[in-house]
Order: structure tokens, then sequence, then C-alpha cells
């Protein structure tokens, strides 16, 4: 069930028809009964306990008046009045008037009667408002606490402060008015009217009374219109901005009461121009909407119509907004026509014939409120002079509301000429004079029509001529509209956060848990002796830390030297706590083998055998010690390669097109942890740069299922998603991250994106319209963080953010990033860096090797190292090597051996990041040889077979300087 406001749980309970498969009828009239139970602190005229009596009045007819009833010295009087009204769905009291009429009650003092007094006389002293929308949101009954608004003059505007003057009301019917599939599937509408600012000059408070009207249609059933007519607009001008918060007022007219004019709780709050949804709400225009809002003259209304929609007038509603997207809202200014002894002045000569001045038009938007979950729009209008074929041509609209009903007035004026003009002849036979008299008659009836039809159209173009220069000063003078449309549901649904994340769930199940594994015996073994290993390792560390500098290089060390050595070890391990952590780390694996080898799970109570268990223990435990240490040549604690350094390796791999390895180094990252989400997205895009999207799907969903919050595992398994054609499981992910981040300006393009694959142009609207007002605020702030650097005296140079990527001939290019939004730094424009950038650019070149070597030597000799410096001492050392191509002809060690020294610090530095680089190998081996290092260069060069180098041209160089330099070795 949908309840159309929120107000409803606060009002009242909830009552609705007992659900059937066939819904019941519901009875077109229903009495809706008011009770006033009682009055608080009330003041009267004559004294503090006046008479009083209660009027009740709804949609202008008065329901009846309570017996008239003292008030109490507190105060308080006990009315207990009942009055009722006939709800008529398809007459007078209708769903509509409920929505937006509410029921008046009037307090009345009875005076007392004075000398020769006939009748008595009366004073109202306060009116109090009674907001039937709870009717209208499923409820059969509600009671509320309405305050008492005093009347001008009345007493009880000087109660006290802590007063609280209201009436207790109670008002029911018998029966929902709505049905439950009314209630479900109808909306209710609210359409508040501000005020229309920078309105023309030629307004002015002066001069015969004016009013200003704005009116708008509403799609009900079918292709009807319900009008909507906004009246009375104040005409201010200017000087100040009107107040926010201030109460939006009801539509209606003759309120005794100025408080009783404002609807309870509801308010006009504003908001920035930039988060309008209509126009004017760029920076541009802020300075005009600020003078326009305080400084010119504006109409104002602060008015709020409330349209009951039902289901019909919804799917209606819908239709319209998606074929014509704007609305056409005329404005406009009539005199107000006043009455003497039943006969009516007219004080503006249009009127005469039906015509109106100053009719404009303002085109609102209507297609945000067709993007999912929008309920609301808010935001100023130009008003544009009304024009058919313009207005036609942007709403599909042929009729006029302020208009054409002026054109209706005309024909039931002309309508009887027409008729005397066209009345049937006589049907007895005319005498030849008659016919010739008739004949003349009719001659000079139809001149005389036609003379009439000639002077009507050129009133009727002068009339035109002057309608159009009128409405033009609207758009001189820069009039615009702010106003609010808000339903109460959504005309879209959107899907809630939690039914995203379950769908979510759905596609991509929680991860198993992990098998147990299964360890044997021998397993226990091998793990007490990878621990033994390890310590053993690390004690040495500890030796060598304490006392290397007291080796000497093939000497001896004496027996009390070792002894005193051993008990300052011990010290230094017992006082650091390292003892104890090496008995923590072996803890696990004696364990084990208890458990595994000796089958001991539970402890043993008999002290004899614990005894006897724990010396065959420590007997098997030593041997397998000294087993482990004689197995092992750990001379130092091994090094691992980390999780870090596979990325780079295989991102090297990847660079360098040698995809194979990349593979390698991708998977063997996975091996090591499973669990970390980054390794399998990785690992994914890697896949999806080889086309192969299965697996990539497989690592998007295995990364999402360890992390169902990860916005870029969200958003890459949307992208699978759409390049596997699952366009409904793409929405579900795009959807989610939009959720989860609402802020991302990378998911709403995306969302974007798929929107427009699907040839969805509303919702392609919607989401670039986030993604751009998003970024206009990134921009904006970023603004204001470069103007704040800029006052301090220094100009600044914005840099954009990019990535180093390689291009298949071994030589960088610099692209902007296209997965990450661009993020912008500041450096002084006499940095190294920003010169760097412009000089980097253009000598990229297929051709300028020699420009490419010096900006990359600059780069390495920046304090601060670039983001991939590795790639770089890579490119360099290649350069280096390429120069030396002449070595081939004449090896000179004497020439450029300090750029040769530099090309092995490069190649050094890339083979100690990566030691499975076969043609780093290669490349080192053929700089060992220029240096004569014969043992080093074979070395290197078996580590560049083993790799299985499959440079050729290298190979090949590498022999041809072999010969040169005379290196004999058969294995080289």
């Amino acid at each position: 069930m949908a309840v159309l406001s929120g107000q409803a749980s606060k009002r009242g309970s909830l009552i609705l028809a007992p659900p059937s498969s066939i819904e019941a009828p519901l009875s077109p009239i229903k009495p809706v009964q008011i009770t006033v139970l009682e009055a608080r602190d009330l003041k009267g005229v004559k004294g503090d306990t006046p008479v009083t009596y209660v009027r009740a009045e709804y949609n202008g007819v008065i329901l009846g008046d309570s017996l008239k009833i003292d008030v109490s010295s507190d105060g308080t009087v006990k009315y207990n009045f009942t009055t009722s009204f006939e709800y008529n769905s398809d007459g007078p009291n209708s769903l509509d008037d409920i929505a937006h009429k509410p029921l008046f009650l009037t307090v009345i003092e009875v005076l007392p009667k004075e000398k020769k007094q006939k009748e008595e006389k009366t004073v109202a002293l306060g009116q109090a408002v009674v907001d039937l929308l709870p009717l209208l949101e499923g409820q059969c009954s509600f009671r509320a606490t309405v305050p008492l608004h005093p009347v001008p003059g009345s007493p009880l505007e000087s109660l006290r402060p802590d007063a609280k003057c209201g009436l207790e009301v109670s008002v029911s019917i018998q029966e929902s008015l709505l049905s439950v599939s009314q209630l479900s599937g109808g909306n209710l509408l609210r359409v508040t009217l501000e005020a229309a600012y920078s309105v023309p000059e030629v307004f002015v408070p002066t001069g015969p009374q004016q009013n200003y009207m704005v009116c708008l249609q509403v799609p009900t059933v079918g292709e009807k219109e319900y009008p909507l007519a906004f009246k009375n607009g104040i005409l201010k001008l200017g000087g100040e901005k009107e107040p926010i918060p201030r109460p939006k007022k009801w539509p209606i007219s003759n309120i005794l009461a100025p408080g009783a004019q404002n609807i309870p709780d509801s308010f006009i709050v504003g908001g920035p121009y930039e988060e309008e949804d209509g126009e004017l709400n760029k920076t541009e225009d802020r300075e005009f909407r600020i003078q326009a809002e305080s400084i010119k003259k504006r109409i104002v209304w602060d008015l709020e119509r409330r349209c009951y929609l039902d289901p019909p007038a919804v799917l209606s509603l819908q239709k319209r907004i998606a074929e014509c997207r704007y609305w056409p809202v005329e404005i406009t200014r009539v005199p107000v026509v006043t009455s003497t002894k039943g006969k009516s002045s007219k004080l503006d000569k249009g009127d005469d014939d039906g015509q109106i001045f100053f009719h404009g038009v303002a085109y609102v938007n209507m297609v945000p409120l067709l993007y999912p979950g929008v309920k609301r729009i808010r935001g100023a209008f130009r008003v544009f002079a009304y024009q058919d074929s313009e207005v036609f041509g942007k709403t599909k609209c042929l009729f006029s509301i302020l208009r054409d009903l002026g054109h209706q007035a005309n024909l039931n004026k002309l309508g009887p000429v027409i008729a005397a003009a066209s009345s049937p002849h006589s049907k007895a036979m005319p005498s030849r004079n008659q016919k010739e008299d008739k004949m003349t008659k009719e001659k000079d009836v139809l001149r005389k029509v036609r003379a009439s039809v000639m002077t009507a159209v050129t009133l009727k173009n002068v009339t035109l001529r002057e309608q159009c220069l009128s409405s033009q000063q609207y758009v001189d003078a820069g009039t615009f509209l702010v106003m609010e449309i808000e339903l109460a549901k959504a005309l879209v649904p959107k899907r809630l956060p939690e039914e995203l994340a379950s769908r979510v769930k759905e596609m991509i199940p929680p991860r198993p848990q992990l098998p147990r594994r299964s360890a044997g015996a021998k397993k226990a073994v091998e793990d007490y002796h990878n621990q033994i290993t390890n310590i053993a390792g690390a004690i040495l560390d500890e030796y060598h830390e304490l006392f290397g500098k007291q080796m000497v290089d093939g000497g001896v060390i004496d027996h009390h030297t070792l002894e005193e050595q051993k008990c300052q070890l011990n010290y230094e391990l017992n006082s650091s706590g390292k003892y104890f952590a090496f008995k923590e780390q072996l803890k696990h694996a004696v364990v084990k083998i208890v458990r595994e080898k000796y089958l001991r799970t539970t402890a043993l109570n008999n002290l004899e055998q614990l005894q006897a268990f724990l010396s065959e223990l420590y007997v098997y435990l030593v041997d397998q010690m000294h087993i482990a240490l004689n197995q092992s040549t750990v001379v130092a604690s091994p090094t691992f390669t980390s999780c870090e350094q596979l990325r780079l390796f295989a991102h090297e791999a990847e660079v360098n097109e040698d995809y194979a390895l990349a593979s390698v180094y991708y998977q063997e990252r996975l091996a090591r942890d499973r669990q970390i989400v980054q390794h399998w997205l990785d690992y994914g895009a890697f896949c999806l740069l080889m086309e192969e999207n299965i697996k990539a799907q497989e690592c998007f969903r295995e990364a999402l299922s360890l992390n169902p919050s990860h916005l870029h595992s969200l958003l890459l398994c949307g992208i699978i998603a759409v390049m596997m054609e699952h366009y409904e499981e793409a929405e579900i992910f795009f959807e989610d991250a939009t959720c989860l981040e609402p802020s991302s300006i990378l998911s709403w393009t995306l969302l974007g994106l798929f929107y427009e694959i699907q040839e969805n142009d509303i919702r392609v609207e919607m989401a670039f319209h986030e993604a751009n007002k998003l970024l206009k605020a990134r921009l904006a702030k970023e603004k204001n963080i470069t103007e704040a650097a800029e006052g301090g005296g220094k100009k600044l140079h914005t840099v954009s953010a990019t990535v180093l990527r390689t291009a298949p001939d071994g030589f960088p290019k610099v692209q902007p990033d296209s997965v990450e939004p661009v993020v912008t730094i500041q450096l002084p424009e006499d940095d190294p860096a920003v010169k760097l950038t412009k000089k980097l650019s253009p000598t990229l070149s297929k051709n300028k090797e020699t420009e490419a070597k010096e900006c990359y030597e600059r780069t390495i000799s920046f304090v601060t190292d670039a983001s991939e410096i590795h790639f770089v001492y890579l490119r360099l050392g290649s350069i280096y090597l390429k120069e030396k191509e002449f070595l081939l002809i004449s090896f000179s060690l004497s020439v450029k051996l300090k750029e040769i020294a530099e090309a092995e610090d490069a190649l050094s530095e890339a083979n100690a990041l990566n030691n499975n680089n076969a043609e780093v190998w290669a490349y080192l081996a053929l700089v060992c040889m220029q240096g004569g290092r014969q043992l080093e260069a074979e070395q290197s060069y078996k580590y560049a077979m083993k790799l299985e180098l499959k440079n050729e041209e290298l190979l090949q160089e590498i022999h041809e300087v072999q010969r040169m330099v005379g290196f004999g070795n058969p294995s080289f």
C-alpha cells in the first residue's frame, strides 16, 4: 500500500478496505463528519468569560453553528459540536476539493445586548484551519489540535506569549474515500507558485486595480485537461529580498484571519541557484538573479495548489511528459471588474471583445519528474510572449486557458446575429414584389454584415499588434517565474539500495568457505623443518649484526671468544624479546607434530605418562632440528618478492608486450593472496586487454564477492556485463554504484553511457545532468583553491595528471587517463617538472631519441621520482645501448665511458626490480664485455639463455662483440 504523504502517521491510524481479488465499488457520496470538541485560551472583547459559538464552513458553504456557551475562567470551553458535509466523487466536494480546500472554523463572540437593541451583535475572535489531506491518505478518522488565528483587532492578538489558543477537532468518515487501487496507483500533485521577478516597468501599483494571474493545465483522464489558476498576485516594488523560509498559502480567498492563510507545516525554503532544476541556474546568471530578487519589481503569490490524480490521470501525466517534455505556464494581468446594481463596468477596452494583454508563457521542463525517484522540481523559468506557433512547437498544446476562453465569449456574443442571418425561409409562396423587397433587404443585411466583419477584422489586427507589443515586454524586462512542482510519490520508482544490494548478491553469491586442508604427519614435520630454517636464519642475522665487524676473512675464532659471543647473543635475544618470539613462532609447528604424528589431542592426566611423552617428544624434535640444520645452507634470511613488485613486473611485461610473462606474474599475485580485491581487478583488466571476457567477468565478480561495497568492482562488473550484452545485470551494477557513492562522477557518467546504448533519452539526460552538476561543484572548488593560491603573489600553472604509457616501438607517449577523472595539481611555472612536461610532448617520436634521452635524464635527476621511474630507467638504458652500436665496428674503452656507466646503472636498477627479464641480462652481458669483466659477462649471458632470450638481433650482437673482444670461453 502506498501513502500519499509522510504526515499520515502523525495524524491517525491507517484504515484500509479488506483485500480481495475483486475490489468492491465505493459509494460515490459519503458524509464527512466534523466534531469540534473544545477550545483553549479564549479571550473575549467584553471580559475574560465571553459567550461564544463556533461556525463551520467548507467550500464556501456554512455547515452550521454550535450552541452559544460561556467560556470558563481558565479560557476553555467544551463545544462538542458536530456537523458534516457530503463528499461527492462526481460533484461538489470532490477529491480535488478535499485536496486543496480546508475546513474553516470561526469562533464568534456574542456581545451583550444594549438598551433599545433589537438584535444581538457578534464579533469574530479568530479562525482555525483544518487540513483534510489525511482523508486522501487512506485514513478514516483523525484528531488534531489546530491553532486559532486572531482576526485583525481581536483580543486574541494580545494573549500572553505562552498561551496556545486553539481548537481540538475530530474528523471521520464511515469508509475510506479511496479504494486500494487508488491509494496504490494515485498521486497528489502540489504546484507552488512563488513569484514573478523582474516584471515590466509598466506594472505600477497606481491606476486601475489589476489581477495578476498564472494558469497551467494538468492532464486528467484521457485527453482532458484540468486547469490550475493562481490569482491575486501582489505587486511589490522591490528593495528587499523575500524572506526564507516563508509559509505557503492556501489558494482560497475571503479568509478572515491573516494567519489562517498559511498552510500548516508547509514552507518555501529556497536553495542555491546551482541546485535548481529550471533555467537561470548557471554561474553567469547569479548576479542577475540576485538583483532581480532583491531590487527589481516582482509579483508575489506564495500559493500552493494541490490536485489529486487518480491512477488513469497519473498514467496520462507520464505520457504527456514523455511526449511533450515542456509544460506551458501562462501569465497575464486583467483589470478587476466591479459591478453596481447588477451592471458590470469594464475598465479595459480589451475586455469588450474578450482580448487579453500582457499574455506571457513560461516553459517548464517536466522531464526530471520521469527520473527514477525524483518527486520534485523547482527553479526559475523565463517568461516569453505567448505565440501559438511557438507554444505548439514546444508543448504540442493547442489550447490556451486564458485566451481561448475569451474567444468563446466572443462566439457567444455573435451567435444570435449569425442565427438571425441564417434563419429559414417562410413556406408560403411570396409575391413578385415581396420577392424583390426580400432580396433588397437581404442585400442590405449582407452589406451590413460584411461591413461589420471588415471592421471586426481591422480591430482584431490592431488588437493582435497591441497584444504582441504588451507581451514582448516580459522578454525585454527579463521576467521569470519561480515555481515548484512536487508529487507525493515518484512517477518512476527508484530501486532502494537494499534491493540493489540484494540483486547484486543474487548474481554474485558469497564466496564459499575455503576447504579444510588435511595436514598429515609428513606435512607437520615439513612445517617444523621450515620453521627451524627460518629461525636459524634470523639468529644468524642477529649474530652478523653483533659480531660481523670482529670476523676476519679466513681467520679462526678461538673457543673463549666464541663462548663470550654465545653468551652475549643469548643476552640480546632474551632482553629484546626475540627469544620469546622464536618460541611462539615454533609453537604452532610443535602442536601440529603432537596432533598429526603422535595423535595426541587430549591432555595426559597421569604425570609419569606425561613425563615419558615429553622426553620422547624432546628427543624427536632435537633430531629433526639437526636434520633441518644439516639440510639448510642458509647464510642469511631469504628475501621474497613482494606482491607490489609482482604487479610492477606484470605491468613491465605488459608494456613490453610480453603478455605470457605478464599473465604469469598476475596469477602469481593471486596465488600469494586471493583475498585482496585489487589482485583480482588487475588480472581482470589484463584479461580484458587479451579479449578474454569470460575470465575478466570471473575476476571482477570474484573481487565484488570479496567486497560488495567496492565501487570500482561494481563498475567493472557493469562494463563487462555490457560487453557481454547482459544489459539487465549491467543496469543493476551501475545503479548500485550510484547509490553506494552518489558523489562519484565516474559512476553517473557510466550510467549515462549505458542508457545511451539503450536509447533511453530521459535517463541519459538524468545521469549526465547529475554528473555535470558534480563536475561543476568540483571545478568550482578547485577554482577557489587556485584563486586562494594566486592570492599569495605567485602565478601557478595547472598540470593535468597523466598516465605514462608505452608505445609498441618502445618509446613512451603521454595519454590522459581514461578511467579516473582528471586530477589537477598546482605547480609554479618555473618548476622543472612543468618545463619538462611542456618539452616532453613534442619530443617523444615513432625518430627523436636524442631529445627523448635528454628528457629522461632530467626526469631521473629530480629529487622526487616520477610515478613510473622504473620504465624511465629501462628506456634510458635502451637508448644508451642503441647509441653504442659503433662498438660492433670499433670497441674503444675510452669513448663515452661515463654514459656506458650510466647505462649499466640503469640496467642494474631494472634488474634489481625484476631479475626475470632476459633482455636486461643480455644488455648487462654486453656492458660487462665492454668493461672486460669476463666472469660477470658469462654469468649475465647464461641467465639470458636460461630465461630463453628470443631477441635474435640482440643475441647476434652479443656474439659479434664476443669475437671482437676475444672472449674464447666455449660456454660463452
